[in-house]
């Protein structure tokens, strides 16, 4: 049978046609490992601690739950506390993925030891005046803490709440002499909480988080202070990829919202 030009191109691509169809399996699985549609972007997994201040605690264990929520095989566990003492638990070695200070200066301590690097400011936070919902003592104002008959409760001078109420004394030109001076501000705002005391200097986050259990009275910005929290991978980190995911999750949008939501400025 002779073949004209027509009939030879028709049959050409009828078999190419029929060959297409019929591919190899190996090659079917191929195309489909290399089309955008079968790919998936691996989820980070595993178990990190988060090294937290204790002003951080509402805030990061909201963000931890998201956090766990959005990548259902990483698991967070929190260890919260004075920023100064965490510091130091981590350049002996405790076993840290992730630090978040409330202080420039205790990160800075660390990254000095080699424990982190590259630490990012993601808050700041300024100070409030708690006291309880009766007001037994009639505090009105920062100066009414420099009454002697009036029971203060302040944090230790070597912790952040510390440092910055101290800070606002001296702003103000007062001398305030606490009763007791406690391991972080949390434990500052359970004084006040419980009556022991009739005022405690802490974190306006912290009066938020307090609600009805405690009022707050506002300090002057004129005397006001404030402090900044930095963030960083520790570098022992056992699960680098799961602490880096955790850093860049409290540094995004969903992240600062949480923490506005909680009281904290941005920086």
């Amino acid at each position: 049978m002779r073949h004209t030009p027509a009939t030879t191109l028709a049959a050409a691509v009828v078999g190419s046609l029929l060959l297409t169809g019929c591919g190899s399996p190996a090659a079917d699985v191929a195309a489909g490992a290399a089309s955008p549609s079968a790919t998936s972007v691996a989820r980070p997994a595993g178990k990190i601690i988060v090294f937290a201040a204790a002003s951080l605690t509402g805030a990061f264990t909201t963000l931890g739950r998201q956090f766990e929520a959005a990548n259902p095989d990483a698991t967070v566990t929190f260890n919260f506390g004075p920023s100064s003492g965490l510091a130091t638990q981590i350049t002996e070695g405790a076993p840290a993925d992730v630090f978040a200070s409330a202080s420039g200066k205790n990160m800075a301590a660390v990254v000095a030891a080699g424990g982190a690097g590259s630490p990012t400011t993601f808050a700041q936070n300024v100070m409030e005046i708690a006291v309880p919902p009766d007001n037994p003592a009639r505090i009105r104002s920062l100066a009414d803490l420099a009454r002697p008959e009036v029971k203060v409760a302040l944090c230790q001078p070597d912790v952040p709440c510390g440092t910055v109420a101290a800070r606002i004394f001296a702003s103000a030109g007062l001398t305030v002499t606490p009763i007791t001076l406690e391991a972080d501000v949390k434990a500052t705002l359970t004084k006040v909480e419980l009556g022991e005391v009739d005022a405690g200097v802490v974190y306006v986050t912290d009066v938020l988080a307090a609600g009805d259990k405690v009022t707050g009275i506002v300090i002057p910005a004129d005397v006001n202070a404030s402090t900044s929290y930095p963030i960083a991978r520790v570098t022992a980190s056992k699960n680098p990829a799961l602490a880096t995911a955790f850093v860049d999750y409290v540094l995004s949008a969903g992240g600062v919202a949480v923490l506005t939501a909680a009281g904290f400025e941005r920086p």
